[in-house]
């Protein structure tokens, strides 16, 4: 028999999750795609990871972070499709206009996610539960019959997160106040947003290893376990509380970073083949700097190299490496292990210099450190070039040098700007990233929300 409703069993946040986002776009977009095995892969090469898969193709095993060449393995017949980031930025814009139609977002945690807050009577759990049918007609009626999401209704956001979670594809769950904590006891811990891999080890190192033990920690002994007002935080939501912030990421003051990576087709694994993709990347970059009003005082490049077995074997033993971020300043070459099976060493180099915005001092920056890269027989395939600009500076408190030449930098990054947003961002752009013109298009991480400047998506 189902337990009575109480008076306070509401509901404050629903959580839209599109499944499998990406390949569902690439099957509404491709009729002869659909019921079939398909994944998306940035690189289209054995070597290449998929960033998405079909529910067809997770019923073979295949997922997110397969390689290429396993997935056709598994699946002789899967369909692989390049990713094309643009279309997908698109596809999220109408989603949010889709969603909104039926009630109004209030965050957009990433590229596939949308959170709704609930107001009056809308937190009564049947009125939840029809606006929630409702935003997956709406999504079906206004952008595509082959998207679904998966939506989780909860008292507060983190708890509507997990609740999408819990039941894909398609899902619709509901997490009242009356069912909690006992409700997430059967969950891994690892299911819980903020709960990665290395939370993990450190909560099994503190003998915590399952929910119902997690569950039956006190606030203080949450806290002690976090060892922050994380513990506090995460204590209050497991049980519906209402902490002020609803389970939302705490913000960071200001962005600190902004920059490009991309893994090298096939064509530009050479030494010109990657200083011309990352004189792309350096251009895009800089115009995502102009268009977001900021100044950078710092650009740090990243290069890593793939080895073969003789080069490997002489420089060191294999590590896992999992980050794509900056390597650190020249040190000595250690051999790791990509995430696409590539074994690889890196480079690494940060230049500092005066605030600038314009392309030409910032290209000037690339070159110096471009030109400290090595160039032994172990550095001579790059696969992968990463351009990242720290020590961001607003608009509005960069401060002109006393005795600063005015020139025409500024004036001519701002032209090709207006020119590029018109016509395309690689319209007009120096003749170094003419080899790469058409390479490194635009990757959305699913953490990223797309902006559309111009005709094109950054």
């Amino acid at each position: 028999m189902a337990e009575p409703l109480q008076s306070d069993d509401l509901f404050g946040f629903l959580h839209v999750d599109l499944n499998s986002f990406f390949a569902s776009v690439e099957q509404e977009l491709h009729p002869e795609y659909r019921n079939r095995p398909l994944g998306v892969t940035a690189t289209m090469a054995d070597t290449g990871t998929l960033i998405a898969a079909s529910y067809e193709a997770k019923a073979l095993k295949i997922r997110t972070g397969t390689k290429v060449a396993e997935a056709r393995q598994l699946c002789p017949d899967i369909v692989l499709v390049s990713s094309d980031h643009s279309v997908y930025a698109k596809f999220s814009h109408n989603i949010t206009k889709a969603v909104e139609r039926i009630c109004p977002v209030a965050h957009n945690p990433s590229i596939d996610e949308m959170v709704c807050q609930l107001m009056g009577r809308e937190r009564q759990p049947p009125n939840a539960r029809r606006i929630a049918l409702d935003i997956k007609q709406a999504i079906k009626d206004d952008v595509g019959s082959t998207l679904r999401c998966s939506i989780g209704m909860a008292p507060n956001r983190y708890l509507a997160k997990i609740a999408s979670d819990m039941q894909k594809p398609d899902g619709l769950i509901g997490l009242l106040p009356s069912q909690l904590p006992r409700a997430l006891a059967h969950l891994e811990l690892r299911d819980l947003p903020g709960v990665g891999a290395r939370t993990e080890a450190r909560l099994n190192a503190k003998g915590i290893t399952t929910m119902p033990q997690l569950l039956a920690l006190d606030r203080a002994g949450m806290h002690k376990l976090m060892d922050s007002v994380w513990g506090d935080r995460m204590y209050h939501w497991l049980r519906g509380h209402d902490t002020g912030d609803d389970g939302a990421p705490v913000p960071s003051e200001i962005q600190k970073s902004l920059g490009h990576s991309h893994v090298l087709a096939p064509e530009h694994r050479t030494p010109e083949g990657a200083w011309a993709v990352a004189h792309k990347l350096l251009h895009k970059a800089a115009m995502r700097l102009r268009m977001e009003h900021f100044y950078t005082a710092s650009l740090a490049v990243t290069i890593k190299y793939s080895l073969s077995r003789d080069q490997a074997r002489s420089l060191g033993d294999c590590h896992p490496e999992r980050s794509e971020g900056p390597a650190p300043a020249p040190a000595q070459a250690r051999v790791r292990k990509h995430t696409s099976g590539i074994t690889q060493t890196g480079w690494g180099m940060e230049a500092r210099f005066q605030p600038a915005q314009d392309t030409l001092s910032l290209l000037a920056a690339l070159q110096g450190c471009w030109k400290q890269a090595p160039n032994g027989p172990e550095h001579q395939k790059p696969f992968f070039v990463g351009v990242t600009m720290t020590k961001l500076i607003p608009e509005a408190e960069y401060q002109a040098g006393l005795f600063e030449e005015p020139g025409n930098r500024n004036q001519l990054s701002h032209t090709m700007d207006k020119l590029n947003l018109k016509y395309g961002h690689s319209t007009l752009h120096f003749a170094g990233m003419l080899p790469a013109r058409d390479s490194a298009p635009t990757r959305i991480a699913f953490t990223q929300i797309p902006v559309q400047y111009g005709n094109d998506w950054m």
